[in-house]
């Protein structure tokens, strides 16, 4: 079969979305990990938490690694060691043996995300870049909602190791996948010599650090609101099962977002307008979602918030991508999910730390909501990356 470029898409994607799938499936039974292995909350939550802490630590190394050998070599390692380590997850007999496997999934994570800029600048013309990038992030955010939504289910059904068995399946037939359709289609770009040095240069560009504030600041702002939606939301009456309904519908709103708003983006062959836009829009639902009382009012600004917003994140790739060109793409790329990584952890411990004694969130809203105006305003000074 001949290789197209769609398909080396959707096979990225899948891989993507396992990614985020294998990430977030522990999210939900976490009280079925303590009572089944006799740990602590904090303890079971490392299975979570690790890919944050390990994201940070390798963002940089797996994008240079990238640059120097490729997009089929680099995710492609990234594809086997996460296929490797979801087959260890098969044996739940131990704790240990399951955050090990963790870890192991956690390292393979930046060498497939760091890769969609330099896959997308190769197979795809300048006037389908960014709604390629959307395309890529899309999956991003399906394994996120399958990994939150499905698991309990497949638990309840095949319980907890007939459910690892099940996505351990996926993740080879992904890698089959992978190493059978994804080529690169043309020779590599005489990459630049990945250095740290010469990495931390970026940050000579000054509408390139623009960008790693807005991922700092934007991905901050997301994990802020997701980690805490329940207790912002219960003061309102909402309880812990509509909350987390509410919060998938914001990641579906995203997965809609993803496909149409860059493409609009290709369209008139413009990004700031669009990126400012987006930002704008969330930072005028924030408040309606988290001060709501009626419940679907709630559902609707969680939708809302999460069509315009999250589609930023791929229009942040996409705009790096373009200010740095190919050679240093999956640098640019690291860097710039370095940066959103550490605003994530900076910003969920703040929002606890401003909260303080409060009975409700509302400080904490109030710190969601002046990161996106900081945010909206960086986003103005931003120059347009599309080159018509």
């Amino acid at each position: 079969m001949k290789t197209n470029k769609w398909m080396v898409l959707g096979v990225y994607s899948l891989a993507a979305a396992l990614s985020q799938l294998l990430w977030l499936n522990f999210a939900p039974l976490l009280t079925l990990i303590q009572n089944t292995y006799g740990v602590s909350e904090s303890k079971a939550s490392l299975l979570i938490l690790v890919f944050p802490l390990i994201y940070v630590l390798l963002s940089i190394p797996a994008g240079m690694f990238i640059d120097r050998v490729g997009y089929r070599r680099g995710v492609g390692a990234g594809v086997l060691i996460m296929t490797a380590f979801s087959l260890l997850r098969i044996n739940t007999d131990s704790f240990n043996i399951l955050l090990a496997a963790q870890i192991g999934i956690a390292i393979a994570q930046p060498f497939i995300i760091n890769g969609i800029s330099k896959l997308v600048l190769d197979w795809f013309p300048k006037e389908q870049s960014a709604m390629a990038t959307g395309l890529g992030t899309m999956g991003m955010f399906i394994g996120m909602a399958a990994g939150m939504a499905a698991t309990p289910f497949l638990v309840g059904l095949w319980a907890l190791q007939g459910t690892m068995i099940f996505f351990a399946s996926v993740c080879v037939l992904s890698a089959l996948a992978f190493l059978l359709f994804v080529k690169e289609k043309a020779p590599a770009a005489t990459a630049m010599e990945s250095s740290p040095g010469n990495v931390f240069g970026f940050f000579q560009n000054p509408p390139l650090v623009l960008l790693f504030v807005l991922s700092l600041l934007g991905l901050g702002f997301f994990n802020g609101l997701t980690t805490w939606l329940e207790l912002i939301l219960a003061p309102h009456g909402i309880n812990s099962e509509q909350a987390g309904v509410a919060g998938g519908v914001l990641v579906v709103g995203g997965i809609f977002g993803a496909g149409i708003i860059p493409a609009l983006s290709d369209y008139f062959k413009k990004r700031k307008p669009f990126l400012v836009g987006s930002i704008a829009i969330a930072a005028l639902t924030v408040l309606p979602l988290c001060n709501g009382h009626h419940y679907s009012t709630i559902l609707l600004f969680s939708a809302l918030q999460g069509f315009f917003f999250l589609p930023a994140f791929s229009l942040l790739i996409e705009m790096c991508s373009e200010l740095v060109g190919e050679a240093g793409a999956a640098s640019a790329t690291g860097l710039l999910m370095l940066m959103g990584n550490a605003g994530g952890v900076v910003v969920v411990m703040a929002m606890e730390w401003v909260k303080g004694d409060a009975k409700d969130f509302a400080s904490g809203v109030n710190l969601l909501l002046g990161l996106l105006i900081l945010s909206l305003v960086i986003s103005v000074f931003i120059p347009e990356t599309k080159r018509i």
